[in-house]
């Protein structure tokens, strides 16, 4: 029996994807996208669905595209638009669809190229200690199309971009973390934990709530202006309609929630008197 492309675990109201092609470093054959897409879809219309964590068999995330397959001419015709990975409305190569709940990147080892792309093309992203960061595009001599040149330029900013860009050099998980790429770096063993804990915590939260506040967040990306920014919160904060949550029945339980995060802060930050 065949194993699964995309490796597809539930738990808590989070799916956990796996890129599942190690020996080729994960990289994107035209059938893993299709089942990386479709997985991704599935998951979106999971109405016991909440969250979804993306990440790779190890030793790597993603190589990207498999340019073997690519270079050989067998790499199989796209799927209809919108059906599958393809060029978006707006230019951009999607390898996940856009969809309402977060995607949480969990980058167990090396994301290059168009492996970068489909991380960044993530709601935001873990690393491991493992991991790895680089555009490799201009050392391939092909040019990128799933959003190197601007979504990387919006998360690093852009002379870093174009360094990275232009010599192909790889950035470290710290390097990634100090410049913004990356939300955290953890040990390599604990990266799905923190992930799914990560994941929990947004599990837990009112889901409508979420799903407004991301695409809110994502139109504010679009905006041309500080002050058009502003305004979008604005009209966001003014057409909220609190019956559509039940805030009164979860204060409790986000007030609880808050305290015991606040508790295990200051329990970690004490500092440890035993001797040694």
């Amino acid at each position: 029996m065949t194993e699964a492309l995309v490796r597809v675990e539930t738990s808590d109201r989070v799916a956990t994807l796996t890129l599942n092609r190690p020996d080729a470093r994960n990289a994107l054959s035209r059938a893993l996208m299709d089942a990386l897409w479709d997985a991704v879809t599935a998951a979106d219309e999971d109405p016991g669905i909440d969250v979804i964590v993306l990440t790779g068999t190890d030793p790597a995330f993603c190589a990207g595209v498999d340019l073997t397959e690519a270079a050989s001419g067998a790499m199989p015709p796209l799927r209809p638009p919108g059906e599958g990975p393809g060029r978006d409305a707006n230019g951009l190569f999607r390898f996940l669809p856009a969809i309402a709940k977060p995607v949480i990147g969990a980058i167990n080892g090396a994301a290059v190229t168009g492996g970068l792309e489909l991380a960044l093309q993530c709601t935001f992203l873990i690393a491991s200690d493992r991991a790895r960061f680089a555009d490799t595009h201009a050392r391939v001599g092909v040019m990128p199309g799933g959003g190197i040149t601007v979504l990387l330029a919006a998360t690093v900013g852009t002379r870093k971009a174009i360094e990275l860009s232009l010599t192909g050099n790889f950035l470290t998980a710290p390097e990634a973390l100090r410049l913004g790429l990356v939300n955290h770096v953890v040990p390599h063993d604990d990266l799905l934990t923190v992930a799914h804990g990560l994941a929990r915590d947004i599990a837990g939260n009112d889901p409508l709530a979420v799903r407004t506040l991301l695409a809110h967040y994502k139109r504010l990306a679009d905006t041309a202006t500080l002050t058009e920014a502003h305004l979008l919160e604005g009209i966001l904060a003014e057409t909220w309609r609190p019956g559509t949550s039940d805030i009164a029945a979860r204060r409790a339980a986000v007030i609880e929630r808050g305290r015991s995060q606040v508790h295990a802060d200051s329990a970690a930050a004490e500092p440890d008197t035993t001797m040694h």
